[in-house]
């Protein structure tokens, strides 16, 4: 929030210093030279366990209340795990089927005439990350968000890809994808992917959820994933996207009228 400059520095630099006396690692903010308002925080932790001990740390949950207070705090990326062998195996493989073709000395060093030239990514977000947030500070694309989760979508059978991307109150992130299953009613939609890995990283407030699917008309949620979504959300604001553009906005209450809840039980 402007005006609350000084203060931001204070509370970070406090943080940076439980970082190091605790030895849960090494932190560094740095401010975006096109927006005063906006900064970037980035963590180096000493391992897995350690940030798990200053996520826990009252602290450092002290010092992230006020901060709170006075920002709109967004986690674009957290890239601390816990070893997982068949991931890095996975990761492996796939690492070897094709090299990047923008990485090192295989980026085009001139333009090579593409007719479609500047335009070519028109009408189309790019993907999430710190340099693709919106102009107003720390808000995040969702429905970008949404659009890169689509990508990793199981969709043998259907060949319907959808991605969604839900919004904590704290201004996280979690993003699913639809995941199906050759007995066809295990499947289970992207919406209620994002919202149960929401809730079993410890999320339990919302504020709204983007969902993409590669379709001209909108593609609301099913009527499963809408009652699991009043359940633990509430009225959230969903937003309908293409992969070319917002389809359309609606509140939940709307896409669900009387809804069967804990109220009637």
């Amino acid at each position: 929030m402007e005006g609350h400059e000084a203060e931001f520095q204070t509370l970070a630099t406090a943080f940076e210093a439980i970082l190091i006396a605790k030895n849960y690692g090494r932190g560094v903010v740095v401010r975006d030279e096109a927006h005063p308002l906006r900064f970037y925080a980035v963590r180096n932790w000493t391992d897995a366990k350690s940030a798990e001990k200053c996520h826990a740390d009252p602290d450092v949950q002290a010092i992230t209340s006020k901060l709170y207070q006075i920002a709109r705090v967004t986690h674009v990326v957290n890239g601390v795990r816990r070893p997982d062998m068949l991931r890095l195996l996975l990761d492996d493989r796939r690492a070897r089927i094709e090299a990047d073709r923008r990485t090192g000395f295989d980026r085009r060093m001139k333009d090579s005439g593409n007719p479609a030239g500047a335009d070519r990514r028109a009408g189309r977000d790019r993907r999430i990350g710190p340099r693709r947030l919106r102009d107003r500070p720390g808000e995040v694309d969702l429905v970008s968000a949404a659009r890169r989760a689509r990508e990793f979508a199981e969709a043998t059978y259907s060949r319907f890809k959808v991605g969604a991307a839900i919004e904590t109150a704290d201004g996280t992130v979690v993003t699913g994808c639809n995941i199906e299953n050759a007995t066809y009613g295990l499947t289970i939609c992207a919406e209620r992917v994002a919202m149960f890995k929401a809730l079993s990283e410890g999320h339990r407030m919302f504020t709204r959820i983007a969902i993409v699917a590669d379709t001209e008309s909108p593609t609301p949620p099913c009527g499963a994933c809408r009652q699991i979504l009043w359940e633990f959300g509430g009225n959230l604001e969903i937003v309908l996207a293409n992969l070319q553009e917002e389809t359309g906005t609606h509140q939940l209450k709307n896409l669900l009228p009387l809804p069967f809840d804990a109220r009637l039980l």
